[in-house]
């Protein structure tokens, strides 16, 4: 599958932003997905991860409650519904796809994404003071 991110760009800290992330090929809905950031000079991170069918999400607590996971099997797109934005939210955003189990990728994905089968390219999100 590949994997396509967008919708990043500048906002002010407290706005909000709307990533998407279009996948081609088949059977999106048999894939677990996740978004991974890698903030300037920092390593890759977990942000958050969404179960095949979407009725499962997990989140890394810097964005708990401010940050959403969702998906779209019919369209083939994840999304990730950002509020309330901080500047240490600043970083290269990056979609990724498992084929795994739920159970593993609720493990594996705070990993910095350890099983990742495939990586979408990044979409830079700026947050300024």
């Amino acid at each position: 599958v590949q994997l396509q991110a967008s919708g990043g760009g500048l906002v002010q800290a407290g706005g909000s932003l709307r990533l998407s992330c279009a996948a081609s090929g088949r059977a999106f809905s048999s894939y677990h997905m996740g978004w991974f950031r890698q903030p300037p000079g920092k390593e890759r991170e977990f942000v958050a991860a969404i179960s095949g069918s979407g009725s499962n999400t997990y989140y890394a607590d810097s964005v708990k409650g401010r940050f959403t996971i969702a998906r779209d099997n019919a369209k083939n797109t994840m999304y990730l519904q950002m509020n309330s934005l901080k500047p240490e939210d600043t970083a290269g955003y990056y979609c990724a796809a498992n084929r795994g189990s739920w159970g593993t990728w609720r493990i594996t994905a705070p990993r910095a994404g350890s099983q990742t089968d495939y990586w979408g390219q990044g979409t830079q999100v700026t947050v300024s003071s």
